[in-house]
């Protein structure tokens, strides 16, 4: 089993319902079993326009390769009515697949470790929630990227995500 992190984030229509949605489809997806999820935080958009997004970090384990996970999500993705109209569009449903284990992937799919997550609030808050001494390849302890995105304002939600 491989432990891997799934960031999820929305901004067009119900947030919090759309996250809970997906996290039960997640759950669903077979050889894939949900084990945690970060609280729900809330941030401004970068690099877009837009309404604010409602991020959250899911921890999951699989046996599951990481181009057949990352088909599961963009298929959860489309099932909630995402489009790709451009670069950083606004969205109803973001699944983002951050860590797979302690592997580096380098497709022209997929990369990982998400090749950003270190330079988001949004995504190293929820994430280090969920696993404070996470380590990732070329990256190293991910709490010392903390000082590098003090400037981005996220706000940890009270109301924990619904469970499936």
């Amino acid at each position: 089993m491989i432990t891997a992190y799934v960031g999820l984030g929305a901004n067009l229509g119900d947030l919090r319902r759309t996250l809970e949605a997906a996290l039960a489809d997640l759950a669903d997806v077979t050889d894939v079993t949900l084990e945690a999820v970060s609280s729900a935080w809330r941030s401004a958009p970068v690099g877009c326009e837009g309404p604010d997004y409602l991020n959250a970090v899911a921890r999951v384990t699989t046996t599951l390769p990481p181009l057949t996970l990352l088909a599961a999500l963009q298929a959860i993705e489309s099932r909630h009515g995402r489009e790709r109209p451009f670069v950083n569009a606004p969205r109803t449903l973001d699944l983002d697949l951050l860590l797979y284990g302690d592997q580096t992937v380098a497709l022209d799919r997929l990369l990982v470790p998400h090749p950003r997550l270190h330079q988001r609030a949004f995504v190293l808050r929820p994430l280090l929630e969920l696993a404070p001494t996470l380590e990732a390849p070329g990256l190293g302890g991910l709490a010392s990227h903390l000082p590098s995105v003090a400037d981005q304002i996220v706000e940890r939600e009270d109301a924990p995500l619904r469970l499936p």
